[in-house]
This record gives C-alpha cells, sequence and structure tokens, in this order.
C-alpha cells in the first residue's frame, strides 16, 4: 500500500483517512544541530485509529512479514488496549508498530512465554509488549523507527503507566535490538506458532529507555555520536517530546477496564 493514484481516497498521511498526526512533520521536531546520515524527505507519525488506517498498516505488516516468510494474514484491529502508530509520507506508508497494554486477557507473548511474563506480573511490574512492528527498509528506516518507538514509550510509559515492555524478535534481529535500544534477553529462543519461526523474548525496562532518550534523543550523528551503536540520538529531544505528550494525552482514552491506573504526567 504506498502510492495513490486517480482515487478519490485521501493519501495515507492525510488524518480523514489514517488517523489524527501526533506529530505531523518530523523534520520539524529535530533540532536544528541534529544530524542524520543523509538527506531526508519529511514524513508524519499517526495514531492510526480508523480502519483504513489499520487496514493499511496490516498490509504493510503482512508485505514484511511475507517477505520474512512469517505469514501475511496479520490484522490490526481496534482495542483499548491497543495502540497502533504508522509513519507516513503523503503517498507512502513507511513504519508501523503496535503497542499492547497487559488485560485480563493477556498478551500475545504468553503464547509462546507465559511463564517468564508471569515471574515479572508476580513481582510487581505492569508489562506491555511491542507487535506488528514493520518498516520499509527503503525509505527512512532508522529515523521512522526511532520516532515511532519513542512515541511508543511516551504511551506505554506515560499513558498506561508500564514499567516494562518486552518484544518477541527472531534470532537475526536479537543483535539488533540489544545493541542498539538496549533490550536484554528474557528467555531462550522457542517456536512461535503465530508466524513459524523461532523467537526470543526480549525486555526492557522503561525507566531505562526513558533516561537514554533524555541522554540522547535529537542528537543525532552530531559528533561523538555513533549512530551505527543506537537508535536513541534519532529519537526527540526532550523540549520535543514535551509537545507530543501533551498531544499524546489529548488523543488518549482510558481503558475499558482499570487494569492500570493512567500516569497522565510529562
Amino acid at each position: 500500500m504506498n502510492k495513490t493514484t486517480g482515487s478519490s481516497r485521501p493519501p495515507c498521511a492525510s488524518p480523514e483517512y489514517y488517523g489524527p498526526a501526533i506529530v505531523p512533520d518530523v523534520l520539524a521536531k529535530l533540532p536544528p544541530n541534529c544530524k542524520t546520515s543523509g538527506p531526508l524527505s519529511s514524513f508524519g507519525i499517526h495514531l492510526a485509529n480508523t480502519e483504513a488506517g489499520r487496514q493499511s498498516a496490516a498490509m504493510l505488516v503482512n508485505k514484511m512479514y511475507r517477505w520474512r516468510g512469517y505469514g501475511d494474514q496479520h490484522t490490526l484491529e481496534a482495542h483499548p488496549h491497543h495502540v497502533t502508530l504508522a509513519a507516513a509520507e503523503p503517498a507512502q506508508l513507511l513504519g508501523t508498530v503496535t503497542l499492547r497494554t497487559d488485560s485480563a486477557n493477556g498478551m500475545l507473548a504468553d503464547a509462546t512465554f507465559k511463564e517468564e511474563i508471569d515471574a515479572y506480573r508476580r513481582a510487581g511490574a505492569k508489562v506491555c509488549e511491542v507487535t506488528k512492528l514493520a518498516i520499509d527498509p527503503l525509505a527512512h528506516p532508522k529515523l521512522a523507527l526511532a520516532t515511532l518507538v519513542h512515541i511508543i514509550y511516551l504511551y506505554a510509559y506515560k499513558i498506561y503507566a508500564c514499567t516494562d515492555m518486552f518484544i518477541e524478535v527472531n534470532p537475526r534481529h536479537k543483535r539488533f535490538y540489544e545493541e542498539m535500544l538496549g533490550f536484554e534477553p528474557a528467555a531462550e529462543v522457542r517456536n512461535n506458532a503465530r508466524v513459524n519461526a523461532p523467537a526470543h523474548l526480549l525486555r526492557i525496562s522503561l525507566d531505562f529507555m526513558g533516561a537514554q532518550i533524555a541522554r540522547m534523543g535529537g542528537t543525532g550523528a552530531a559528533a561523538g555520536n555513533d549512530t551505527r551503536r543506537s537508535l536513541y540520538p534519532y529519537f526527540f529531544c526532550r523540549s520535543a517530546e514535551a509537545g507530543i505528550l501533551s498531544l499524546v494525552n489529548s488523543l488518549s482514552e482510558p481503558p475499558a477496564s482499570g487494569a492500570y491506573g493512567l500516569r497522565w504526567a510529562a
């Protein structure tokens, strides 16, 4: 799902099509001294809370998953414990990610790693997971991934008051998440039946993620930052984060059931 041609349908980045823009222009939020590794055209980050937006995000997920051999029948549905984001240029979808907070029905990762996740629940952690992550490798992959994850962090930590985030990753991607974002192993590799592929369970403390954002966010490929070793320089800076969080708060609704109290704080 990429280009629109001769249709009355609005382009992907239209709020009427995709849902409200949390960041209408990512490049405008980067500080003047934030350097990237090459020329960029801007894009927006949207809360994909429309049916068309979720379907478009699912199409990208299926395109990228099919290429990896993970199947192509994945769907995205409206749910009070789910937040789906999309990075989009006016005529092209660049990336998508979904946050799933814990609920009475648990999380997707429980199907394979419930024992390990339950140990964190028993210790008092408020858990969440990142899933349905897909990035078009041909357009702004680092910046798109970083800005999507930053806003997912705001939802998880600031809105839903989560403490620990999990992600299931293929063994060939494990090192990337460990080195570039600071995830740590939470379980050994097992077969993930949803995609019929091996998967590791990784975990990150959201306190740790917040500290990395505060230290490196918005610095880009400036002197002294090796962006080959971390994605955090491509996150938003603290001043930009405050404005984004204000909009995230205004777009957020309390969960249907009160498993988690909302943090609602800057």
